[in-house]
């Protein structure tokens, strides 16, 4: 693990019952350039064997975690964090399986936490894994006024102004670098919020303990995005599986509850409003009466329930 010189890095990748996501993404690591890294690798209940066949292939590269049973994104993120921070490494990130990498994407990142200690965690520049000339992901923004979370040139031609580094609001979950002493100050994602906003709540936590957010462009991974949440074939409510619309719409108003000023609340409680009678308009004219309940609820638990 130790090399002296560089900083030590524990890269956490959740594997769910996706074999080819994750080989794609172990292949690309396999040829990156940074000295001092180690993959970990948590396979997050897989039924389809998945795992075995992975710890097989890579378990001369990776260290694998077996995890008995589906823990979410944020649970399955917190077993690697936790091992990677009890092994002792200087600098822990999250990716997800569905990426693959630029051979240098750590050097860059790892730079750009050690060259200005005002940062506290960074993320690389995301292109689309299909169409690598346009963004993914460079960045994320937040409207206070009204409490939405943006990404900075999703689906836009990468060009000049998406290399320029930059302080940002908060950090995909995809690509999230920080190091090891913040997060034992901050504390690792929260488990409630099991997939969607958790990394916006935790990207909040490390701005509140004094540090800054970096978007480093010179790191560059790609990303298929979506994988998670869609149905390769639509059903009758579509690709998007309707529990997707229950977190969502209960992580956001936790989110909120938890993050906005005093100050701030008027707009933003008009802003939620408007926001869920429109979508859930939208699915009572598709007639998708399932996914308008499971957004109901959502907002429901939300509102009413004590949250994070």
């Amino acid at each position: 693990m130790k090399n002296e010189g560089n900083p030590s890095v524990g890269l956490v990748i959740i594997n769910w019952n996706s074999f080819d996501h994750t080989d794609h993404c172990l292949l690309s690591l396999k040829k990156v350039t940074y000295p001092n890294f180690k993959v970990f690798i948590v396979d997050n209940g897989s039924t389809d064997g998945s795992g075995k066949q992975l710890e097989e292939k890579y378990g001369d590269f990776a260290h694998f975690i077996c995890h008995h049973e589906n823990a979410g994104f944020a649970g399955g993120n917190n077993i690697g964090i936790a091992e990677v921070i009890k092994q002792g490494y200087d600098y822990l990130m999250l990716l997800n399986n569905d990426t693959e990498t630029e051979p240098d994407f750590l050097d860059h990142l790892v730079n750009r936490l050690e060259t200005d200690r005002s940062f506290g965690a960074v993320q690389p520049k995301f292109n689309f894994l299909l169409e690598k000339n346009k963004i993914w992901n460079a960045g994320g923004k937040f409207i206070s006024f009204f409490g939405i979370s943006k990404t900075i040139g999703y689906n836009q031609v990468d060009r000049d102004i998406h290399h320029q580094p930059k302080t940002i609001d908060w950090i995909t979950g995809c690509g999230f670098m920080v190091s090891s002493a913040i997060v034992k100050e901050v504390g690792m994602l929260n488990e409630k919020f099991f997939i969607y906003y958790e990394d916006v709540d935790w990207s909040f936590r490390i701005k509140k303990a004094g540090f800054k957010l970096a978007y480093e462009p010179k790191s560059v991974v790609y990303h298929e995005a979506g994988m998670s949440q869609k149905s390769k074939v639509k059903k009758e409510e579509g690709y998007v599986n309707p529990f997707v619309h229950y977190l969502r719409s209960r992580n956001q108003i936790w989110l909120l509850r938890k993050h906005t000023p005093w100050y701030y609340a008027p707009t933003v409680i008009m802003f939620v409003v408007v926001k869920h009678l429109s979508i859930m308009g939208y699915f009572i004219f598709r007639k998708r009466f399932k996914k308008l309940t499971f957004a109901a609820k959502g907002l429901k638990e939300g509102i009413f329930h004590e949250g994070i």
